[in-house]
């Protein structure tokens, strides 16, 4: 994370917002900046996955969850990533990004990201995170009963066990 200032913002303003539940959908509405871009005038490839850490700050804060992960010791870690790029977004463009957990199983959480601009796509992903403590990483269960929450995952799109398969090819 080098978005220092972005980061702060968002943990503040997330404060101010509605809480949530795990499933819950957030949305965000952003700008792009002179310092999101590459060199061919659009925000970087990179910076994408940046701005989805900010919309995790914002989901964690929203569910409560920051609190709980503080006392405990425990810190998000991302597991893995896949995007697809649609359209470029160019300076100063809003944008609005979508984020929400879609499922998870006993180590790892799956959220949803999509980033949209005038109601059209511009590149939408997922990203996996788990939670590690001291004694390494802790369970879904865990992690989602220290928030009250006991409810089963619910079903895993096509596109995430298609993932997890792909995941599983590629380590061999």
């Amino acid at each position: 994370m080098n978005l220092y200032f972005r980061l702060i913002w968002t943990w503040l303003r997330a404060r101010m917002k509605p809480a949530i539940t795990m499933g819950d959908t957030i949305t965000m509405r952003l700008r792009v900046w002179p310092n999101d871009l590459d060199v061919n005038g659009h925000m970087n490839n990179g910076r994408y996955m940046t701005i989805v850490d900010l919309a995790l700050i914002e989901y964690f804060t929203r569910a409560g969850f920051l609190p709980v992960a503080l006392k405990r010791g425990w810190r998000p870690m991302l597991g893995g990533s896949m995007i697809s790029f649609r359209r470029g977004l160019k300076p100063f463009t809003v944008y609005t990004l979508r984020f929400s957990m879609e499922c998870w199983d006993e180590r790892w959480n799956y959220m949803r990201f999509e980033f949209e601009r005038q109601g059209q796509s511009m590149a939408v992903g997922y990203t996996k995170g788990a939670i590690v403590g001291k004694d390494g990483i802790v369970s879904s269960h865990d992690t989602h009963g220290a928030l009250g929450e006991r409810q089963a995952s619910p079903a895993f799109p096509a596109t995430v066990s298609a993932w997890i398969e792909a995941d599983r090819l590629i380590r061999g």
